[in-house]
């Protein structure tokens, strides 16, 4: 009976495996034969007529209206081809189906000074947004989130296939649904990998971090469970980019990560994995993987901050970053408490004081629980008389702060870029950042053979660090902020990633 079992196993796998692949074949085909209509339907509501030959690009963003700094990337890069490229309409597919189409130009414009032409815009909203919230999978979020972009992947190309699919917020996963579906050339603008080999190595030595709670770093068991876990998701991660015609990144930290995940290999899982994957390799890897990333750096709104005065600073140490678990703020309060016990005399309330203001989005409860933990901890370091916390500012409010701060502030480890870092250094602002990630490879580094800022690791590093800072006579104080501005307005500006997104080589993949 058990041989018997065996054999039937053996037959039925292949054969559910080949009616999986055919239905799918046939439901693409589907798609793609109504698809023509739909073009023509949207081109029309956009007032082009049939002779012009527009090709579609579509933007896989499903938080388009969020305002952050990966918006200010979607954003930028259409208004650039808007721009160079006027027989692209650019798709962006969005699950902030709650607003119109009027309400979100309007937004760009007020937030990032970005404007859009309707005419070369249009929106796909999608229902299904809540299968990539991290509410939804309260347990091995990482497999569920990625679940969940396929289903809304597969929403998105049910509504509208373009001729070519750019993802620009880190749904790899996405890109088997779409290759398979639509049968066109996928791209992708990577801010951050969704898991990376450091994740890994903080598993395997059972380090405790935010990512990887106490009660599985204590337990041996545990842990080479996750480990398991995580080395199953990167094998797929490593499929699913591999699936992409270019890759884009936005920083050097980021590149590194994810070329070395696009030659990972795991002869184990491959013998476990790889085969029943080979009947879709012709269908998902029809444009060939890419050969590495490309740095595009991400743009930075460094025009108005950059007219900041550089004198008058007051003595504040400004962070400015959402108050998530990996923004670090604890090590922050606690680099500051040393610096206060060091030095008594900042404490002073005298023009000698100093001041430590967190700037920053509290995006559901669970920030407002960590708001009011590190508001707790500034009182249990006895320095909450000194510490602000300015929680869900308008940008004009964060404005009025890096044009008047001293120093800036940022204790992430392994931040992939660090764009407020770079506004740091555009308004002016003295930056002192993790000895990590994009502060460490990209932003602070010398400039014409002199320093831009200071890097530290360890909340005694990190005191110093802002000493050093706060005691600069003026003289070299200015001349530091003048080389930090000049640096970030050179090499982070919105023109500098417009050159980098048109030598990225995404036109090569578009229809003559």
């Amino acid at each position: 009976m058990g041989a018997f079992l065996t054999a039937y196993t053996l037959i039925l796998s292949p054969l559910v495996y080949i009616s999986l692949w055919l239905l799918l074949q046939i439901y693409g085909w589907r798609l793609r034969s109504v698809n023509e209509a739909k073009r023509a339907e949207i081109l029309e509501h956009l007032g082009h007529n049939r002779e012009e030959k527009k090709r579609l690009v579509g933007f896989f963003h499903p938080y388009c209206n969020a305002g952050g700094g990966g918006e200010r990337v979607l954003w930028t890069a259409i208004a650039a081809m808007q721009r160079t490229d006027p027989d692209v309409v650019s798709v962006v597919y969005s699950g902030d189906n709650d607003v119109r189409k009027e309400n979100i130009i309007d937004k760009v414009k007020a937030r990032f000074d970005i404007a859009l032409d309707p005419t070369l815009l249009h929106f796909v909203f999608l229902d299904t947004r809540y299968y990539v919230e991290d509410s939804t999978w309260p347990r091995f979020t990482l497999v569920g989130q990625s679940i969940g972009s396929m289903f809304l992947a597969w929403e998105a190309m049910s509504k509208l296939i373009p001729d070519l699919y750019i993802d620009t917020m880190g749904y790899a996963f996405t890109f088997h649904v779409v290759s398979l579906l639509g049968r066109i050339p996928v791209g992708a603008y990577v801010h951050y990998p969704t898991i990376s080999t450091d994740m890994l190595a903080r598993i395997k030595s059972r380090k405790q971090w935010h990512t990887n709670t106490s009660a599985i770093s204590s337990s041996a068991i545990l842990s080479q469970g996750k480990l398991l876990y995580y080395r199953t998701f990167m094998y797929f991660y490593a499929f699913s980019l591999r699936t992409a015609s270019f890759l884009m990144v936005n920083s050097s930290w980021t590149k590194d990560h994810v070329d070395a995940i696009l030659k990972r290999s795991d002869p184990i899982l491959d013998s476990v994995i790889l085969l029943p994957l080979l009947l879709f390799t012709t269908s998902f890897n029809t444009n060939g993987a890419p050969e590495g990333a490309r740095i595009v750096y991400p743009p930075c709104d460094t025009r108005e901050i950059a007219a900041f005065p550089l004198e008058g600073r007051k003595r504040v140490i400004l962070s400015v970053a959402q108050f998530r678990p990996e923004k670090d703020h604890a090590a922050q309060l606690h680099a500051f408490q040393l610096l206060l016990k060091e030095h008594p005399e900042y404490k002073s309330q005298s023009t000698n004081d100093v001041k430590l203001v967190l700037v920053g989005g509290s995006r559901n409860a669970g920030d407002e629980s960590r708001v009011e933990s590190l508001r707790k901890l500034a009182v249990e370091l006895g320095i909450h008389e000194h510490v602000e916390f300015v929680v869900n500012a308008p940008y004009p409010t964060v404005l009025k702060w890096l044009s008047s701060a001293s120093i800036g502030l940022s204790t992430m480890v392994d931040e992939h870029f660090g764009i407020n870092v770079v506004e740091f250094m555009a308004a002016g602002v003295i930056p002192v950042a993790h000895a990590s990630g994009g502060p460490l490879k990209d932003i602070i580094i010398p400039f014409n053979g002199e320093r831009t800022g200071y890097h530290a690791a360890t909340p005694e590093e990190f005191a110093g660090a802002l000493q050093t800072a706060l005691t600069l006579d003026s003289e070299e104080e200015l001349t530091l902020r003048m080389r930090t501005r000049t640096w970030a307005v050179q090499r982070f500006s919105e023109e500098e990633f417009e050159k980098g997104w048109n030598a990225s080589g995404w036109r090569t993949w578009l229809p003559q």
